[in-house]
């Protein structure tokens, strides 16, 4: 990390860092939950119309699969640049830069004509979700002390269960009574809002300039990586065989590309992942936890919508409202757990009991089929909501405890680049899974009802229009698709195992009582001091050994910097 010193001011007595009162920490959370809202809602708007929206376009399962992965995608890729760029720049300015690019790119997308472009724009709109998702809680870290951030976790939850209810309801109304176009649009006034009270209402500190160094290198082989993995996940078993020599170039080629960034990232002055990082416990069983998470929360919900649509025949409205259970869940078990962890300081009991809970939901989830009661489907989809509001937010906030306030910014990021990563893997698997098993249990039963597979008009790879078929084809259809989808869930309950596990062998660190604001001026008064007792024996002696402590600090997972 570079550094530099601020010599122009003699005067080192300023007192403590002060801290902020309850009503200036609820305005600059307005703007920053705010843009959060603004992201949620981009993206969860069209989850209730998919289905209709990649129907019209005449795309295919496949298609329906990457319009969600392309924004997964780059948003897992450029996740750890907008957290290392948080540490280097200033973060109202890149909040309000990730606001733009994802709302205008979101606005583009509904002028799509072709899946094709509707992919592009869903793509561009991820780069601009990487910054919100990472910055948004950076700058909670800033404002708020992580024992105080549980309480406020909670409100992002619920913040985020209002975007995740909200988007599909309205976006399913807009579609039946407008069109799915007119989705994509609703963002605007929230984004033009949100940028206007961070502007206004977020006022941090102004700190000492560094030197921006950005890890070009790294981020392009990390981008090529992951982006070779997804594609192979994505067109194995469609356009060849998993066992082939298309397979073997794109995984051997792929960790090959990884592996070199790994030895970039451990060369260059400042990484986009600093590796050092994973040398503590913490953050290496967060970040297992956290890509089991993402791909529980990410690859099943994701084909909810189809579910409810396709081997339900609901509507889009319809398909919103009936998917309130999930996000009532994650929004109870988020707000209550972190008023309770606030209160008492401790997190790792509500982070156990999020992982069983995850982890049964998942498997109640992976009993479902087109005909199952909407009451237990209703039941399951709150138990799994509940495990994942638990242990989301919590496996961040774990991080941030132990880290060094310097390195927020980038462990930060580097949880949530993982959790997305699952999420983006976990939708491109599922679905090619998802593809296999629709495409066998549709021929398989239209064949047994001697029906020519034909009749669904695009063949079993497109996604139909339920509304649109005669009887007998419609419950085959139906019941391929309630069959699908619910082996997805069972795919993913080993994942929430996981997950148990890795929370199971955390280390719990008593959270801290000083926000990142508070802690970065102590350090800059510190260094102020010493600076101004430079002509001293001994002074340079002692910057040398504070650094070197609170570096050790931190790789070690400490809470000494946090006293």
């Amino acid at each position: 990390m570079s550094s530099t010193t601020r010599a122009e001011s003699p005067t080192v007595d300023r007192g403590p860092a002060p801290a902020m009162n309850h009503r200036q920490v609820m305005e600059a959370l307005s703007g920053i939950l705010l843009g959060m809202f603004v992201s949620i809602l981009a993206t969860s708007v069209v989850s209730s119309s998919l289905p209709k929206i990649v129907s019209d376009l005449k795309g295919s399962q496949s298609s329906y699969t990457w319009v969600v992965t392309a924004t997964l995608l780059t948003t897992t890729i450029t996740t750890p640049i907008w957290g290392k760029l948080a540490d280097l720049v200033n973060r109202k300015l890149l909040i309000q830069i990730a606001l733009v690019i994802s709302v205008l790119s979101s606005a583009a997308a509904g002028f799509s004509q072709t899946v094709g472009f509707l992919i592009s724009m869903r793509a561009l709109q991820g780069i601009g979700a990487g910054g919100l998702t990472a910055l948004a809680t950076v700058l909670m870290a800033d404002i708020l002390s992580p024992r105080e951030r549980g309480r406020y976790m909670g409100l992002m939850g619920g913040i985020m269960g209002i975007g995740m209810v909200g988007g599909p309801l309205l976006g399913g109304v807009i579609t039946d009574s407008l069109s799915w176009h007119w989705n994509f649009f609703v963002g605007l006034p929230f984004a033009v809002a949100a940028i206007i009270v961070l502007q206004r209402t977020l006022h941090l500190p102004q700190m000492a300039r560094k030197v921006v160094r950005i890890d070009y290198w790294g981020a392009a082989l990390i981008s090529v990586g992951i982006a070779s993995l997804l594609l192979w996940v994505t067109f194995a078993g469609d356009k060849f065989d998993w066992l082939s020599w298309q397979t073997a170039v794109m995984v051997v080629g792929a960790l090959v590309v990884l592996a070199i960034a790994v030895l970039v990232e451990n060369k260059v002055a400042d990484p986009i992942i600093p590796m050092h990082l994973f040398k503590n416990r913490t953050v290496v069983l967060s970040v297992i936890a956290s890509v089991a998470v993402g791909v529980a929360m990410f690859g099943t919900s994701v084909f909810l919508s189809q579910y409810m649509q396709v081997a339900r025949g609901k509507t889009p409205t319809q398909s919103g409202l009936l998917t309130i259970p999930m996000i009532l869940g994650l929004f109870l078990s988020s707000t209550i757990a972190g008023r309770f962890i606030t209160k008492y300081g401790r997190y790792k009991g509500f982070m156990i009991a999020g992982g069983v809970l995850l982890t049964g939901g998942l498997a109640l989830m992976g009993t479902i089929r087109y005909d199952t009661s909407f009451v237990l489907v209703g039941l399951f989809m709150f138990v799994m909501g509940a495990g994942v509001g638990m242990l989301m937010q919590n496996l961040v906030l774990a991080v941030q405890n132990i880290l060094d306030v310097s390195e927020t910014g980038s462990g930060t990021a580097t949880v949530a680049f993982f959790r997305t990563l699952g999420g983006a893997i976990g939708v491109s698997a599922l679905g090619a899974v998802l593809g296999n098993r629709i495409t066998g249990y549709l021929t398989d039963g239209l064949v047994s009802a001697g029906i020519d597979p034909a009749a669904l008009g695009g063949g079993t790879t497109s996604v139909p229009d339920v509304s649109t078929l005669p009887e007998p084809v419609k419950t085959i259809v139906e019941s391929s698709y309630g069959h699908g989808i619910a082996d997805l869930f069972l795919i993913a309950v080993p994942l929430g195992v996981i997950a148990l596990i890795a929370v199971l062998f955390l280390k719990e660190v008593p959270l801290g009582r000083r926000s990142g604001v508070e802690q970065l001026l102590d350090q800059e008064q510190t260094g102020e001091a010493v600076l101004a007792e430079a002509g001293t024996p001994g002074a340079q002696q002692a910057v040398g050994q504070q650094a070197e402590a609170e570096l050790t600090d931190a790789q070690q997972g400490t809470p000494a910097h946090r006293a």
